[in-house]
């Protein structure tokens, strides 16, 4: 009957959902979304620094494009001296830098937003740390000599929207994108990027939200204003004051999203774990975005106190710390153990998210209430 929703039956449904997964070698994750690939990594398989490709989460604005490294090219143009196309052997002609960084989509933690947004519902698991490596997007410009005129670099992605949608871009300011380590990546954790990250060459923008580095990198446009493209000028904005949750916001009131804000989150013990009277060890990761990590504290009290959790294992400039904290649980009872990261510009994770029509930075203490149990 035209018009008519689809109906699955639950395992109908399941089995689909694996399929997806399985056929980008990410069954271990949760699906969000199959058509395009939206998909979570459970939390406790990020607790590792890094983030193994066949665990990292993926987020996908369109369908995946089909790609053919041996004839990709990115484009330059726009605001420079001489537009050219590189090729991929070209780019990795440019000296190789690798970065390390931590990726998270603006909207994670979007779920726990009341009341509800429209949107993705990630949870907690939509962030990852890797190690891509690459040429210098200063260098790539340089190739075609940016005029003294540029002040941003559009980028444009090779995958194609369905309808009516506009073509995904994301715009960088001159001095994002002239950033040492900001790159085009054509490796990652030491493979070629696989095809739902990015293959053949993606952009890394450390420090920022996760969209900014584009997938499928296929050209570079250097303007003199600000884009007028959709993605910037309507999508990823955020309010420029605070707002009652379910607020309309006029636009004139939103600003471009850029930066991560300070979080924590708890990899084990695991969300309703049951566990015996003793010493528990609990663990987790924080990150800033361009910030470091100054500390994290932990509470077992329901935020009554908070004790120092120690930072431990390697530090890197635009990805998250390892943190790691013991405490005796000497009775059997239920335990909410909470975590909050503060960085090295004094910013500390909220006890409450700010609302936002986007659904966008969540980062209030993070909580996993586990059962002890009596000897």
């Amino acid at each position: 009957m035209a018009g008519a929703a689809l109906k699955f039956a639950p395992g109908e449904l399941f089995a689909q959902a694996q399929t997806a997964a399985q056929r980008y070698g990410k069954d271990k994750l949760i699906v969000r979304s199959m058509r395009p690939p939206d998909f979570e990594t459970p939390v406790a398989l990020l607790d590792s620094f890094i983030t193994p490709n066949e665990l990292f989460y993926v987020r996908s604005h369109m369908p995946v494009p089909q790609v053919d490294p041996s004839t990709w090219s990115l484009k330059i143009g726009g605001e420079v001296n001489s537009p050219i196309a590189l090729s991929l052997d070209e780019i990795k002609k440019l000296p190789a830098v690798t970065i390390t960084a931590t990726l998270e989509c603006a909207g994670n933690g979007r779920a726990f937003f009341e009341p509800a947004l429209a949107g993705i519902q990630w949870e907690k698991g939509a962030v990852g740390t890797a190690r891509f490596t690459g040429a210098r997007l200063s260098e790539v410009l340089k190739k075609a000599g940016v005029k003294t005129t540029g002040l941003n670099v559009e980028m444009h992605a090779a995958d194609r929207p369905p309808g009516t949608m506009p073509a995904f871009v994301r715009q960088v300011p001159m001095a994002k994108a002239m950033h040492p380590d900001t790159i085009v990546a054509w490796d990652m954790n030491g493979q070629p990027i696989p095809l739902p990250h990015g293959l053949p060459l993606r952009a890394i923008v450390p420090g920022w939200e996760g969209a900014y580095s584009v997938k499928w990198l296929n050209a570079l446009n250097v303007l003199a204003k600000d884009s007028d493209s959709f993605w910037v000028a309507t999508g990823y904005r955020y309010p420029n004051r605070r707002v009652a949750p379910g607020a309309a916001v006029d636009a004139k009131d939103m600003a471009p999203l850029t930066g991560l804000v300070v979080k924590s989150l708890i990899t084990t013990p695991a969300a309703g774990a049951s566990l015996p009277a003793g010493k528990i060890a609990v663990g987790g990761f924080a990150w800033a975005g361009e910030n470091d990590i100054a500390k994290v504290d932990v509470s077992i009290d329901n935020g009554q106190t908070w004790q120092a959790a120690r930072l431990t294992g390697e530090q890197a400039r635009f990805a998250w710390r390892r943190f790691e904290y013991e405490f005796a649980a000497t009775k059997p009872q239920s335990y909410l153990i909470l975590s909050r990261a503060t960085d090295n510009k004094g910013n500390m994770q909220p006890a409450v998210s700010q609302w936002n029509p986007s659904g966008y930075l969540w980062n209030q203490y993070d909580s996993v209430r586990i059962e002890v149990k009596g000897a």
